[in-house]
């Protein structure tokens, strides 16, 4: 990179890294260089989308005028990202036919569900990605006066493995990783991007024909649901509940289940559709709040403030008589703060409803309408 970018997240200073796709336009452009006779380069200079000029390290450089192959170190920076430190290759030949072909590679897998960037069947290279690897090789061609054409297969070290830590296998992608990317920045602890998975998910089950939608924050709500409704694909949102709500309507979802454990979604209670603690974390006064309507006394509500955990919380209530009417209120409540949230957005089109559940306890109050 021309020079270091960072981030403030949560008061850290965290450096940013450049995405899978940046790394293979670099890679791209090292390779094309070597097969029409300008050597082997040590960097590669690319202009991102986000306005950002980046000279990469090029790694690995192999082959000569009938073909070549460079690769980069992707690095993700301080994200914690599978692909940070993995090596992207690409492969030019020429070809007889006139313009640029991009082909995917060992570690690159392949779309096989509908609703995402690319089509079924096809390399999963983002079109971001895609524009970036054909710019720099237009480049190439142009600085050393080649009019034909140029295959160019994108690889990725240890793609197949990778890909097992990642979201692709519900998003059907198989085989590899993808190569992915909007900016060519990545952003340490980006929101932006993991956003950018739940999209790609809701994308996939509208376009297979799914009506409903489960929203659920964590793999916990995952175990749940898979017990509960067996069958049903719930999409993983975590804390953005507010984001994937708006998501799903956009998506053109009838309707949508909220679905997670009563400590998280009980924050919904308060208007807070991020449910991350550093935005507030005020279950406990709600217990408190609702049990008091109810007709709880003060030793009680005091005690319902002193909990270490909304587990405890309901265990008090059912012990004092009053969890029936104390969750009556709480699941009217969040239907209505839901309601409200998605007016606001422009989305009150959809049905919602919300599902809480309890470790300990089960599901409290099944959903009006069951996907």
């Amino acid at each position: 990179m021309t020079s270091e970018e960072y981030r403030t997240v949560d008061g850290k200073k965290l450096r940013c890294g450049y995405t899978t796709g940046t790394s293979a336009a670099a890679a791209a452009k090292g390779a094309a260089r070597m097969l029409l006779g300008g050597g082997k380069a040590e960097v590669a200079e690319i202009d991102t989308p986000a306005g950002r000029t980046l000279r990469l390290p090029i790694s690995v450089c192999a082959g000569g005028d009938v073909e070549a192959s460079c690769a980069v170190r992707k690095d993700g920076g301080d994200d914690s990202d599978v692909t940070s430190g993995c090596l992207v290759r690409v492969s030019v030949r020429k070809r007889a036919e006139q313009g640029i072909l991009i082909e995917g590679g060992e570690g690159v897998g392949t779309v096989t569900l509908p609703g995402l960037d690319q089509p079924v069947g096809a390399p999963a290279i983002n079109s971001v990605p895609r524009r970036m690897i054909a710019v720099a090789l237009r480049e190439t061609c142009e600085a050393y006066g080649f009019a034909g054409g140029i295959s160019a297969s994108v690889s990725i070290q240890d793609g197949e493995r990778l890909a097992e830590r990642t979201f692709n296998g519900r998003l059907g992608i198989k085989g590899g990783l993808s190569i992915l990317g909007t900016t060519g920045i990545v952003e340490p602890a980006s929101e932006a991007a993991f956003c950018d998975t739940i999209r790609a998910e809701l994308s996939v089950l509208r376009a297979l024909g799914h009506d409903t939608v489960a929203l659920t924050p964590g793999n916990i709500g995952l175990d749940f649901l898979a017990r509960m409704y067996p069958g049903l694909r719930p999409v993983k949102c975590a804390n953005f509940i507010g984001e994937s709500l708006i998501m799903s309507a956009e998506a053109g979802f009838a309707g949508i289940l909220v679905a997670g454990h009563i400590g998280k979604l009980v924050k919904l209670v308060t208007g807070g559709f991020n449910t991350h603690s550093r935005y507030g974390d005020a279950r406990l006064y709600v217990f408190a709040a609702f049990a008091a309507l109810c007709g709880a006394g003060r030793d009680l509500t005091a005690e319902l403030l002193r909990c270490a955990t909304s587990e405890a919380a309901v265990d008090l209530l059912k012990d004092g008589g009053l969890w029936d009417a104390v969750f009556g209120r709480i699941l009217a409540e969040t239907r209505l703060q839901i309601d409200a949230f998605l007016k606001r957005h422009s989305c009150d089109k959809v049905r919602c409803d919300v599902l809480f559940f309890s470790a300990k306890h089960g599901p409290f109050g099944l959903p009006l309408q069951i996907p």
